[in-house]
């Protein structure tokens, strides 16, 4: 069955999701906050598009927090010579005939991009080269040319919907999303990625959480990476989402002047999965043009790992993950708990830094 062709136009259900809430801070305020000239802001607004809402910008305690480091542009975007424009290959289609709105790099999984706007365009992101755009906004037949891709790879099991960010999609087609992959046989589970709750906890209300229930097993990850995130806001928003039976998870990014201390992510992963939103990933930054004064090295995040294994509940305590360079998807990185192995015994290390001996059989 193919899809494209039917309503194809999408044009009818282009409106905001939920306009008369979301207020973005101008530029001229975000100027007058950071002390950046309102040319120099401007000149990276027109590269690296810029859009922080109301709600997080009053989040921000001082400048140079783990909260305006996300959200405020930097200088250093423009002077970056090391970053790349997609690290991760993801405009290169791994599979042959993939529209642009696939990215289908594991055997039984694919990403469906299905929205170039975000409520906040982190300074860190992955796909800074692309959110933002308008012209780039998704049409309806894009989005049905991957739907139509899934429906013909009946090795795909496992759908992640990713963008920008999902919940900016109107209800109305939102939902026409979810339904029509949700109508695909071979299709077992399907999965939101998303900043809304974090970012503009507001978007999230009974009528969405009417219909993303609908369409379980439908999981939700959620990108949080400050404890300051944690709100009376974003609490509520996750507990609609949990109590919908959504189970929720979170992705963290790996950030230099946010959260690079064990204190600080020790804080986080305790107050996620207090508000039912269970740690999945810490990732290290992707090697992204324009984000480079935030990246940290690799032995941070293990120092971090470590920090939090064993002092903490295993719930705390996520994957520390590299998406690799050039596509080859994601990477665990541990510490060196396996100290030796032979055909006779095991010799471990715990997080105390004791070492310990199993013995092996046959």
């Amino acid at each position: 069955m193919n899809l494209i062709g039917e309503n194809s136009s999408g044009n009818t259900d282009d409106e905001p999701p939920s306009g008369s809430k979301f207020k973005p801070v101008s530029l001229e305020k975000i100027s007058e906050f950071s002390g950046l000239h309102l040319d120099k802001i401007k000149e990276i607004n027109s590269i690296y598009p810029i859009q922080i809402p109301e709600y997080y910008f009053s989040l921000i305690k001082k400048r140079g927090d783990g909260i305006y480091n996300q959200c405020i542009p930097s200088l250093e975007e423009l002077s970056d010579i090391v970053g790349e424009e997609d690290p991760l290959r993801e405009e290169i289609n791994f599979h042959e005939n993939a529209p642009k709105s696939v990215i289908h790099r594991y055997p039984d999984r694919l990403v469906l991009l299905v929205s170039n706007q975000c409520p906040m365009y982190c300074r860190f992101c992955t796909r800074k080269r692309k959110v933002g755009d308008p012209k780039k906004q998704k049409e309806w037949k894009e989005i049905l040319e991957g739907i139509n891709y899934i429906q013909e790879h009946k090795e795909i099991r496992d759908v992640l919907f990713s963008g920008g960010d999902p919940l900016m999609n109107s209800n109305k087609r939102l939902e026409k999303i979810l339904k029509t992959t949700r109508e695909i046989p071979h299709v077992e589970i399907m999965r939101i990625g998303t900043r809304v709750p974090c970012t503009y906890p507001q978007r999230i209300d009974k009528d969405l959480c009417d219909i993303l229930k609908k369409y379980h097993p439908l999981y939700m990850n959620i990108h949080f990476n400050h404890p300051g995130e944690i709100t009376a806001e974003s609490e509520k928003a996750c507990a609609m989402l949990a109590d919908a039976g959504i189970p929720l998870g979170s992705q963290t990014v790996l950030l230099k002047g946010v959260n690079d201390s064990p204190e600080i992510m020790k804080e986080l992963m305790q107050k996620l999965v207090k508000i039912r939103v269970r740690p999945y990933y810490i990732y290290q930054a992707d090697i992204v043009k324009g984000t480079n004064h935030l990246r940290t090295r690799v032995e941070k995040g293990l120092e971090i790992i470590e920090k939090l294994r064993g002092h903490t509940s295993g719930l705390c305590v996520p994957h520390f993950v590299i998406d690799a360079p050039g596509g080859g998807g994601k990477i665990p990185i541990l510490p060196e708990y396996l100290q030796n192995l032979t055909n006779e015994k095991v010799i471990l290390k715990n997080y105390e830094g004791k070492t310990f001996e199993y013995i092996q059989t046959d």
